[in-house]
């Protein structure tokens, strides 16, 4: 059994499926890698089986399928990924080396996004197994709420975390986020799509806050 399951939702980019595998099992030698895939995506399916990848699929969106793969995964620990990640060498140990006294969730440095880089928030996250399995604060299926399209998951994910005094950040465990945001990846149509409802789920994130506030 592996000692780290990474979790990575696709939806529609199977260019990105065989660097990504590379890429995980170079800088996470014996992890396990699981790629959750829309049951429609057939493209992705192929490139997903000319990889030797292993993978399921699930109907819905990032969080859904974050906490999808939890369940079906029984490593101690957990990575929440995404498909545009380059995972650079010693991200699983320095991360790992800040889990303990209480703190079961560690937010890794994407180079990305700047309150990621201040160590102030993250978008991926290592976590043990007993936190992943752990429901959201209204007692929905966490450890992301599927509440959200796609949007502000990762905020809900940091602020609950933080109400239970279980996270930090490693500013030192570096996984790059290939996003177009800092011009390392071409806009798409996956990127688009979710983009579309940024407001509404910042409204819901809104709403949501009085759980932690």
């Amino acid at each position: 059994m592996s000692e780290v399951s990474i979790l990575v939702p696709v939806l529609g980019r199977p260019h990105r499926v065989a660097p990504f595998l590379d890429s995980a099992r170079n800088g996470t030698p014996g992890a396990e890698v699981l790629f959750i895939a829309d049951p429609a995506d057939y493209g992705t399916h192929d490139a997903l089986e000319n990889a030797g990848a292993d993978w399921i699929t699930v109907e819905g969106g990032y969080a859904k399928k974050i906490n999808e793969g939890v369940k079906r995964t029984d490593s101690s620990l957990i990575f929440t990924a995404a498909d545009d990640l380059n995972f650079r060498p010693d991200w699983f140990e320095k991360a790992k080396a800040r889990l303990g006294d209480g703190i079961e969730v560690v937010g890794v440095n994407d180079l990305c996004a700047a309150r990621v880089m201040a160590g102030e928030h993250a978008t991926h996250f290592l976590m043990t197994r007993e936190y992943a399995e752990m429901p959201c604060l209204d007692a929905s299926p966490g450890p992301f709420s599927e509440s959200y399209t796609h949007w502000y998951c990762d905020d809900e994910l940091v602020a609950t975390a933080r109400h239970r005094n279980a996270i930090a950040f490693a500013t030192d465990s570096i996984v790059e986020h290939l996003h177009p945001m800092v011009g390392k990846a071409d806009d798409d149509a996956t990127y688009q799509l979710g983009r579309m409802n940024r407001k509404v789920d910042q409204k819901m994130f809104k709403r949501r806050s009085r759980l932690w506030a």
